[in-house]
């Protein structure tokens, strides 16, 4: 039986004490153990930021590759071996910013991976400018007179593009956050869990005190996750309400490696080169070793 002991790394997290990475960390590994996976059945891929620094800290095998291609990266390992949980998890600027391309297209494709994005609304890593989810008028060292950028609407965003499960969880309630990570989990296509995850260091008015009241979880609130309108529309709500949970699911969609005719046969990585010859077996070697 897996537990979530399995996960553990002798590495200690550098992260600010009361940092929502915390619980972002515990939620995965409580998740898998829940789910059953072990270790070694799951590939975890991160950018660039305080949080994709997450595989160094729970036992995994972990790929930390650069700043916004994370989704990119995960789609090769996801056609690679289709045979075991692909996860990435980065922040809201890897993901929104630099990588939003990819999440759009991911989303489309409907590849297999899980995108877990940490979303505190800042660049903490480069301490403190506003990032593509902060608020209109926030300012920080590099915005001294206010953001005068509209904000990215990620969940509205994935669903618009094509994405068969859309959630979002927030690490001050680590069991529905852990809940959420695991249906995700046991999605086939692409699943996206934003993390409301508050920064106390660089973003204090978005943090704890802020999410606490406002939270509400759409389970309870009676909402249709197979709803696509509904779901967009909750989507957008934001304020004195904000909702966690399970926006939006699309059953029955086939994933991407599901329609690849190479695939058919079984994991890429499991499949035998017998058509190929010596020759082009050694001279695949030769060019990736």
């Amino acid at each position: 039986m897996i537990t979530r002991q399995d996960f553990d790394s002798p590495e200690r997290p550098t992260w600010c004490p009361g940092c929502g990475n915390f619980g972002i960390l515990n939620a995965i590994k409580m998740a898998l153990a829940e789910q059953n996976i072990a270790p070694h059945e799951i590939v975890m891929v991160t950018g660039i930021g305080c949080g994709s620094k997450l595989p160094h800290y729970i036992k995994v095998n972990g790929l930390h590759t650069i700043h916004g291609r994370p989704v990119a990266v995960a789609t090769g390992a996801r056609l690679a071996n289709h045979g075991i949980q692909i996860m990435t998890v980065h922040g809201d600027g890897d993901g929104y910013g630099m990588g939003l391309a990819h999440l759009a297209h991911a989303a489309r494709r409907n590849i297999g991976i899980v995108d877990v994005v940490q979303n505190n609304r800042v660049y903490g890593l480069t301490k403190g400018q506003y990032s593509p989810t902060s608020d209109p008028g926030m300012r920080t060292p590099t915005s001294p007179e206010g953001a005068i950028d509209r904000p990215v609407p990620p969940l509205a965003l994935a669903i618009t593009m094509g994405a068969t499960f859309v959630s979002r969880g927030y690490p001050g309630d680590l069991r529905h956050l852990a809940w959420v990570i695991g249906q995700a989990l046991q999605h086939p296509g692409y699943a996206l869990v934003d993390v409301l995850q508050p920064c106390v260091t660089f973003n204090r008015p978005s943090a704890y005190d802020f999410y606490n009241p406002r939270v509400y979880k759409l389970e309870d609130a009676g909402h249709d996750v197979t709803d696509k309108t509904a779901a967009w529309e909750r989507a957008f709500e934001w304020g004195d309400r904000i909702p966690i949970g399970i926006f939006y699911v699309e059953k029955g969609t086939p994933s991407y490696e599901e329609q690849v005719p190479a695939l058919r046969a079984g994991p890429l990585a499991k499949q035998p080169l017998t058509k190929l010859s010596p020759a082009q077996v050694q001279a695949l070697q030769a060019e990736v070793i």
